[in-house]
């Protein structure tokens, strides 16, 4: 009986572990090694579309009405540096992109990296958050599409009759035909192919770029014939002060969000190695540059608080008699609404192809068309269901899941930095129908080891049975070189497997201590959560005590002397022990980073690190400082959402979790995998291509 349950506990002690190791599996990273099934997607893009790709998605509409809101409420004429500090927070993250878009040039982005660095329930993770964000800022992005043509006609009286909003009486729902069919048209221009598409966001993407420079000119020579009124304020350069800027910052930042959009077309690239860093580093730049030089005009042209917070740029024009550029500046919000919408859906595709290739999804989504090179079916269902969402839903309230996928992307690829760096995969997955060869060159392997292991071991036999051993002492006098190569070559056996284990435990502490940190600094809700407590407990309260004190004698005037009095000492009270667990989960979140931090700053880096991926490409400097201010800075974004937000992107995260368990979990391509050491993969290879031979 005692046996049995020990049996059975040791089957579901055993079942647990595989499931865990199952859920932190990780993909090889695609090499010539690898040779894809089937169709390949089309290798045409260079640096210069990817560029285009990226500042199309990037510089959407938001900067056209964003100006004007940010600087009348947080920054004034401090706007311009609020967007390069914005920026320079945004190219932590994209050094990290360019690092392992170059070691890693494959469809799927952060998911793909997760995958490799991290494991699969990660992956799926950010990959399940990822289509959320394309599939809703695509949607949001069209609906915000007829406004402005139609704003650009003159009016939505002067739209065709088929493309005006209108409402269903029994639905009470806004239909908006004039997006869906904008989803559409380039739904079908992405089937077309790779190149095609791209020459069109270039073209759109020239326009946009075309009319923010003549903001930027038509705009300068107006404040300079005014002379620059907007910086002639007694306020001086921050009216706000540096909290206010730094708030503007943290605003601002989402217009930066896109260029991560440039790794979902890795695989489509002539030359990855070069051309992804590039790109990415081009479309950051010239991002930065335009976003600096338009708020420079705006917030000069006309005073901060005088800006129009809806439409700041064609107001401003129009208070210095030039209404005719309101035409230009709307061009240019339609031009950046369309290539934000072909930016946003051009990745989902390439997502869910890789997905699928990895079995977490249905191979239905991985087929590639032999005429067009793309992955035709994954652009089609992706570009129905944003169609619909479109024309059905308004999505604005939505557009906060979208900063929830990217940022949690762009703090997942800083930490798969950290664990490339410290602790690369040492074992990769191979597939099982290659066991004999494993086996054949495992067993040679290993009896290569062990002659090894038998020969120092004779050399060490040599020193123990020397006449003149007596002691160690006279041993190491007599043979030094065979001791000290003998005692060495134990030490590195031992030492990077201590290394790696040191640095996988500081990065994990690391993380927590972000977490409790970031959670701690913005949990700014509590004391007005507080408030709303206290008045309902007053209200309620304030009937029982009045009629007590009446009871015992007190004066209605005496009675509310007195209950104020105390509901402000247990109000000072709360807020003081509120202040004092924030402050004390703070400093506890900034030791535990610090000391991680340092702790990682002092290991060496692991040699192994040179041979993953793709060697020759871009390299993430200031390591590992600069990917941990990249994840404190995003963590920092991701707890200051709103909770609204949070709740709705924990239902869709459980319905993700419900789907890879159901499906993922057991189709995945590694289920049945074995992980050999990365010394034994070239062996493997060649004995198999051999024995094909």
């Amino acid at each position: 009986m005692i046996v049995s349950m020990q049996d059975k506990g040791e089957a579901l002690l055993s079942k647990c572990s595989k499931g865990f190791k199952s859920l932190v599996r990780r993909k090889q990273v695609d090499s010539v090694h690898v040779r894809r099934e089937g169709h390949q997607l089309a290798r045409k893009l260079t640096a210069l579309d990817l560029t285009a790709i990226g500042v199309g998605t990037t510089i959407g509409a938001g900067v056209y009405v964003l100006v004007g809101t940010v600087a009348r409420e947080h920054t004034g004429p401090a706007l311009t540096v609020s967007f390069l500090i914005a920026g320079l927070a945004a190219a932590l993250s994209a050094f990290c992109y360019a690092e392992l878009a170059s070691r890693c040039p494959s469809a799927g982005s952060a998911y793909h990296y997760a995958y490799i660095c991290i494991g699969e329930s990660v992956a799926w993770l950010i990959g399940w958050s990822l289509i959320l964000e394309y599939t809703i800022g695509g949607a949001a992005i069209a609906r915000g599409i007829s406004p402005n043509i139609a704003l650009f006609l003159g009016g939505e009286g002067n739209l065709p009759a088929f493309l005006v909003r209108h409402t269903i009486p029994q639905l009470g729902v806004v239909v908006d035909p004039c997006a869906a069919i904008l989803v559409l048209i380039v739904t079908i221009l992405l089937c077309a192919g790779i190149k095609e598409s791209s020459l069109v966001q270039t073209i759109v993407t020239t326009v946009n770029v075309c009319a923010m420079l003549f903001i930027i000119v038509a705009g300068g020579y107006l404040a300079c014939k005014t002379g620059w009124v907007g910086y002639e304020l007694h306020g001086g350069f921050f009216p706000f002060g540096l909290n206010g800027m730094l708030a503007g910052s943290a605003i601002v930042f989402f217009s930066y969000i896109g260029f991560d959009a440039v790794t979902g077309a890795a695989e489509e690239t002539k030359r990855p190695l070069r051309d992804l860093p590039l790109g990415i580093g081009m479309t950051l730049t010239l991002c930065c540059i335009l976003y600096m030089l338009v708020s420079v005009v705006i917030v000069g042209l006309v005073p901060y608080y005088a800006l129009n917070p809806d439409t700041p740029i064609s107001s401003a024009f129009s208070a210095n008699g030039m209404q005719w550029a309101a035409y230009i500046v709307t061009a240019g919000a339609v031009t950046a609404l369309c290539a934000s919408l072909m930016g946003s859906l051009l990745p989902q595709p390439r997502l869910l192809m890789a997905m699928a290739r990895d079995g977490l999804l249905p191979a239905f989504f991985s087929d590639i068309s032999t005429r067009t090179q793309v992955p035709v079916k994954s652009t089609v269902t992706t570009g129905m269901l944003a169609a619909v969402l479109a024309f059905f839903m308004d999505v604005s309230e939505l557009s906060g899941m979208v900063s929830v996928g990217t940022l949690l992307a762009f703090t997942v690829v800083a930490i798969s930095i950290l664990i490339l760096r410290y602790a690369p995969p040492e074992e990769v997955p191979l597939p099982s129908s290659l066991q004999q060869f494993i086996d054949s060159v495992r067993k040679q392997l290993d009896d290569d080891s062990q002659s090894m292991e038998r020969k120092e071991f004779n050399d060490a036999d040599i020193v123990e049975q020397s006449p003149s051993q007596s002691d160690h002492g006279e041993a190491s006098i007599q043979y030094p070189l065979i001791e000290k190569q003998f005692s060495e070559g134990n030490q590195d056996k031992q030492n990077p497997r201590r290394r790696r284990n040191i640095a996988v435990w500081n990065i994990a502490l690391f993380c927590i201590g972000v977490l409790v940190l970031t959670s701690a600094a913005s949990a700014e809700y509590l004391p007005r959560l507080m408030g709303h407590v206290l008045n309902v407990l007053k209200a309620n309260r304030l009937r029982i005590s009045y009629h007590i004190s009446l009871e015992c004698g007190m004066t209605k005037h005496d009675f509310i002397i007195v209950y104020k009095s105390n509901i402000l000492m247990l109000l000072i009270v709360l807020l003081g022990c509120i202040s004092l667990v924030r402050f004390s989960f703070g400093t506890v979140g900034a030791a535990i980073l610090l000391c991680s931090l340092v702790v990682l700053a002092c290991l060496n880096q692991d040699e192994a690190r040179h041979s993953f991926g793709h060697t020759g490409g871009f390299l993430c400097p200031f390591v590992p400082f600069l990917p941990a201010a990249c994840i404190l800075i995003n963590a920092y974004l991701l707890m200051s959402l709103g909770v609204g937000t949070w709740i709705r992107v924990s239902i869709w995260l459980i319905m993700g979790a419900l789907v890879y368990i159901s499906y993922g979990w057991r189709h995945s391509s590694l289920t049945n995998a074995v992980y050999v050491p990365m010394a034994y993969l070239d062996h493997i290879y060649r004995a198999s291509s051999s024995h094909q031979v």
